[in-house]
């Protein structure tokens, strides 16, 4: 509760505070910065040292998960109204650009949720890209590439299909259909092409570059001795394969390998079949000079954020909390916070 003598500051006006516990202004403002700092503690220390607010932990989480409610309540009809059929739900208008793309990525975090340990949060990204001039590494030279702007977020606790559905709903919201091409970027899962090819089935589709320079290195350590020039030849070459759009090749290699070499032919095979299953999206040089983004950054860059917020030490949520903050932490996260605020509290009474 707050103290009896808290006296009058500036902030109470403008959060309409008035000889009651909490005002709406008030509870809007540690809802999001429960979402946006790293425990409920620190919300009630930056309330009393910024505004002289004295405001209980326990209060703190009792107005948080109230709105987490509200928030999913809100996601759940808008997830929907986005994937019901086309003719029962219109998207909204939105002015066109020329040459407009948008991108989606979808990735996992894990947290640790009470009574059931280490649980995987999906995270979906919905971004427009831009292309702009930066200094290539190798040559020095001024090269013009893509990059993901203007991200916002979708999160769920549990399987892909809730998801998919969730960032399709998102996608619509922002006017993926009114663009004029778009891209899904994942790591390899392959429960994020069944998702992509559910939702943006008309979508260029591509393998995250970096997660795909991973796997052949694990490749090079099972072909050759780890730092031999012969494994430094070996990766070098192989990656300008990559590069070029040639993982058929290399997965036809690894293929032979894992035949001619029993003792080593899991690690060939099971790297052998992830280029086998991700060629087709692995055509990375094609795609740069068409200027799209070769990498998965911004759902990665994305699900850091997430953890940042779940994963403070000794944390430990019960499901019904982290499903409740979630949405908050991705409002946030998407500088949408108000409107969902807004929107959740217009929603009619269950």
């Amino acid at each position: 509760m707050p103290t009896a003598n808290v006296g009058f500051f500036p902030l109470d006006g403008q959060l309409e505070l008035r000889g009651r516990d909490w005002s709406e202004g008030l509870e809007r403002e540690a809802v999001w910065l429960s979402g946006a700092v790293s425990s409920y503690e620190l919300v009630g220390e930056i309330l009393q040292r910024v505004g002289q607010m004295e405001m209980s932990q326990s209060s703190i989480w009792r107005v948080t998960q109230a709105a987490g409610e509200r928030f999913r309540a809100l996601a759940e009809r808008e997830r929907e109204r986005a994937n019901c059929l086309p003719e029962k739900w219109e998207p909204p208008s939105r002015a066109e650009v020329k040459d407009q793309r948008m991108g989606v990525a979808m990735d996992g975090a894990i947290i640790p949720i009470k009574d059931e340990g280490w649980k995987e949060i999906k995270i979906g990204t919905i971004f427009d890209i831009a292309v702009s001039a930066h200094k290539d590494k190798e040559s020095g030279e001024m090269i013009e590439l893509a990059h993901a702007v203007n991200n916002s977020y979708v999160a769920h606790l549990g399987g892909p299909d809730p998801l998919g559905e969730q960032t399709w709903a998102e996608a619509r919201r922002r006017g993926w259909e009114e663009a004029q091409d778009t891209i899904v970027i994942g790591d390899g899962a392959s429960w994020i092409w069944n998702q992509a090819s559910l939702h943006f089935g008309q979508s260029h589709q591509l393998n995250d570059w970096y997660h795909a320079r991973e796997h052949l290195t694990q490749a090079a350590k099972a072909l050759k001795p780890e730092g031999t020039a012969a494994y430094t030849r070996w990766l070098n070459s192989r990656e300008k394969q990559l590069y070029q759009g040639h993982a058929a090749k290399i997965a036809q290699e690894l293929e032979a390998a894992a035949n001619k070499f029993p003792a080593r032919a899991d690690a060939l095979q099971q790297e052998a079949t992830y280029f086998r299953n991700n060629q087709r999206r692995m055509n990375y040089l094609e795609m740069r000079e068409e200027e799209w983004p070769i990498g998965s950054g911004m759902v990665e860059s994305g699900a850091k954020q997430f953890k940042a917020r779940f994963c403070g030490p000794g944390m430990r949520w019960s499901r019904q909390g982290a499903e409740n903050l979630l949405p908050i932490r991705a409002a946030v996260l998407s500088r949408c916070f108000d409107t969902m605020w807004d929107n959740s509290c217009a929603l009619p009474p269950h």
